[in-house]
């Protein structure tokens, strides 16, 4: 699977020695998807792989990725699950070369702004609130010559 995205935050190399005595080291990011509604996605290249792509913040890239769950114990005796998403290629790229799929213009990342601007309403003009509303609990005045209407003389 691929996403195209920003690096948003490169968080500390993890490192350590696994139960069978080998090394290992993983080094996570954040990345921000090129969508209409961008997702935040964390992401982790494992093993030789974190130092075959050193990322900083602001890179561009395309992710190359398979997600992968497993299951463990945790400490209250319940079976838990946890996802990863493991890297496994990151090639760095030009966003201004992103095209919009729809119009073939290009496409200038937003992140965390909003996408539209809506119109403020319209003035209305002040001639129609010159009367001033009647209090709560009281009923405006009916029209001057305006006949009382048997219909809406209701029992209750």
């Amino acid at each position: 699977m691929e996403l195209k995205g920003k690096v948003m935050q490169v968080l500390p190399m993890q490192q350590g020695i696994s139960q069978r005595g080998t090394q290992w080291k993983k080094q996570e990011y954040v990345l921000q998807t090129y969508d209409q509604f961008p997702r935040t996605v964390k992401f982790d290249f494992f093993g030789e792989r974190a130092d075959l792509y050193p990322l900083q913040v602001g890179d561009d890239i395309i992710l190359s990725f398979d997600i992968e769950s497993r299951s463990f114990m945790g400490r209250d005796g319940v079976e838990r699950w946890s996802t990863d998403v493991r890297g496994f290629k990151a090639e760095k790229f030009d966003a201004s070369t992103i095209m919009a799929p729809a119009y073939g213009a290009p496409v200038q990342p937003q992140f965390a702004q909003p996408t539209q601007q809506f119109a403020q309403p319209a003035p209305q003009p002040a001639a129609q609130f010159a009367q001033p509303a009647p209090a709560v609990g009281q009923f405006p005045e009916a029209p001057a010559g305006a006949a009382p209407n048997p219909s809406e003389d209701l029992p209750f």
